[in-house]
């Protein structure tokens, strides 16, 4: 039986996925096989010695510190798009608030005193300042074209919206899905200059990181409005607040809140509920979970974000999983083994990405413990074991 430990509430339509009379779930759990997790912050967490794998319900990952897991052989996996329709939901909302002033406008209306008569000649004075522009016709540039990028492009020419998106990286299943009538940019600065809504929708890397600066927002249309549901780091605040403050940018939206726009009347800040729906949850839940079984059942990993994809149906044999330092030899060595055990490899599937390999070999014959150990001692080998969770 395998031991799943949760670090925070998880879809009780995830966890169906793991069968009882196979799998042991708990959020207090001795030695686990797995973690199942949304925003718990793991990096000052021992990591367990019996850990094989954590399974983020979500896209981001900052909480979780991929590097030691993976100098570990531990696959972190992850649900890119599971989030997707909820967050491009919310962008749309995000246009719409600031194209028609909906915010400032919402409370001037909650603070009116007065009787009815009072309010009604208060309103007809003070709506002047509230009026808005409509989405038709404008430009939105999307940076940033997977799953959530996808949808807003798609959705937002639906409202009669010209979309201009940049992504050197989109993936061909990606390209298929965007709608051909988006334009492409040649640069982010020329999506900049082309757009009169900017949405960002890119993982924070070093590459990213305030990658709207004080040099690239003088860039943007006068008037135009910024939405960031990506991570806050991917702006520079300081430029933004500037932007706001000189009318360059008409509003900024985002999903990230902090002291730096608290009083800003132009700064629409909300409590990071990109993926704050039932739904959302339960389509991250339940992927996570289906990725974490399928890789403790048979060793197959989709969706990893510091492992290579590798996906060998099931055979008639029997299952060992290997992660390992990538470096010259170390199948060679692997097959040896088994050949002086005299187990015949009847299928076998190898991998790398950057310094790991991952290999799913099937055997004619159950693998004895004592092969299994030798095998995990030859040098540069970080993980060795026969799958089972039952």
């Amino acid at each position: 039986m395998c031991k799943i430990l949760t670090l925070n509430s998880i879809s009780v339509k995830g966890l169906e996925r793991l069968p009882r009379d196979r799998y042991e779930v708990a959020s207090e759990i001795q030695n686990p096989d797995a973690i199942l997790l949304r925003s718990y912050k793991m990096h000052d967490m021992e990591i367990p010695k019996s850990l094989k794998a954590v399974g983020r319900a979500g896209a981001g990952v900052n909480n979780i510190p991929v590097d030691k897991l993976s100098a570990r052989g531990i696959p972190v996996f992850n649900s890119p798009g599971a989030n997707a329709n909820a967050v491009k939901e919310l962008v749309l909302a995000g246009m719409f608030l600031a194209a028609r002033n909906l915010c400032p406008a919402w409370d001037y209306a909650r603070n009116l005193t007065g009787n009815d008569q009072e309010i009604q000649k208060q309103v007809e004075a003070g709506k002047k300042q509230y009026k808005g522009f409509e989405l038709p016709g404008r430009t939105l540039g999307v940076i940033g074209l997977g799953a959530i990028g996808v949808l807003v492009s798609n959705a937002a020419l639906s409202l009669g919206m010209k979309v201009i998106g940049y992504d050197p990286s989109i993936t061909v299943r990606r390209a298929w899905q965007l709608s051909s009538t988006v334009q492409q940019a040649i640069s982010i600065d020329d999506l900049l200059t082309r757009s009169d809504f900017v949405s960002i929708h890119v993982p924070l890397t070093d590459a990213t990181r305030q990658m709207l600066d004080d040099k690239r927002l003088p860039m943007m249309r006068d008037g135009a409005v910024l939405l960031n549901f990506s991570r806050s780091e991917v702006v520079s605040e300081e430029a933004v607040l500037s932007a706001l403050g000189a009318g360059k940018l008409h509003a900024y939206v985002s999903d990230f809140p902090g002291n730096s726009f608290k009083d800003n009347p132009r700064a629409i800040m909300l409590p990071h509920l990109g993926a704050s729906t039932e739904e959302a949850e339960d389509n991250c839940a339940v992927m996570v979970a289906d990725q974490v079984r399928d890789f403790l059942e048979n060793g197959t990993i989709n969706n990893s974000i510091n492992f290579p994809t590798v996906d060998m149906p099931p055979g008639e044999g029997f299952r060992l999983a290997i992660v390992n330092a990538n470096v010259p030899n170390m199948l060679g060595q692997i097959s040896t083994t088994l050949a002086d055990a005299h187990l015949n490899i009847l299928d076998m599937s190898n991998r790398s990405r950057n310094e790991l390999a991952y290999t799913l070999i099937d055997v004619q014959e159950p693998v004895p413990q004592e092969v299994i150990e030798r095998i995990a001692g030859i040098e540069g080998v970080m993980i060795a074991r026969a799958l089972s969770c039952s």
